[in-house]
């Protein structure tokens, strides 16, 4: 995938048969779109890709419900200028279907008007109740 692009159409629906911008190669209906919906993910970097679509797609919603409840911000600000390219998983320690805590480091690639540049996090997720949320991240 050369890069993501918002998937959202000029009415605010997604497609869900257009590419997922989380990068996996897949359409966002069988990747990103059933997290985005409320489904639970498997993985911390599932979920982190997840999170990643949100932001590409503006969608508040999720990015609310998948952070943990002892640091979510009380408002999201999303900005409709910035726009996300392409994810890079850089590493990931633990975070299984099994473990109780995980880190996923990223690299996004993003677009605002002329300018181009990457934020790099690595990013830190627990388990709660058979659920990954994202707790905080280190930016690097």
């Amino acid at each position: 995938m050369t890069g993501a692009q918002n998937t959202a159409s000029d009415d605010g629906m997604r497609d869900e048969s257009s590419r997922c911008p989380c990068g996996s190669g897949d359409v966002l209906g069988a990747c990103c779109g059933p997290l985005l919906d409320g489904a639970p993910a498997p993985t911390a970097e599932r979920l982190m890709r997840s999170r990643y679509t949100a932001f590409a797609l503006r969608d508040a919603d999720h990015l609310r419900a998948s952070w943990h409840a002892s640091t979510r911000p009380t408002d999201i600000d999303l900005d409709d200028d910035l726009h996300w390219r392409r994810l890079v998983i850089v590493d990931r320690v633990a975070g299984g279907p099994f473990d109780r805590d995980g880190v996923v480091e990223f690299e996004a690639f993003w677009r605002l008007g002329g300018e181009r540049g990457s934020l790099r996090e690595r990013s830190r997720f627990v388990r709660d109740d058979r659920r990954w949320f994202y707790v905080d991240g280190e930016i690097g």
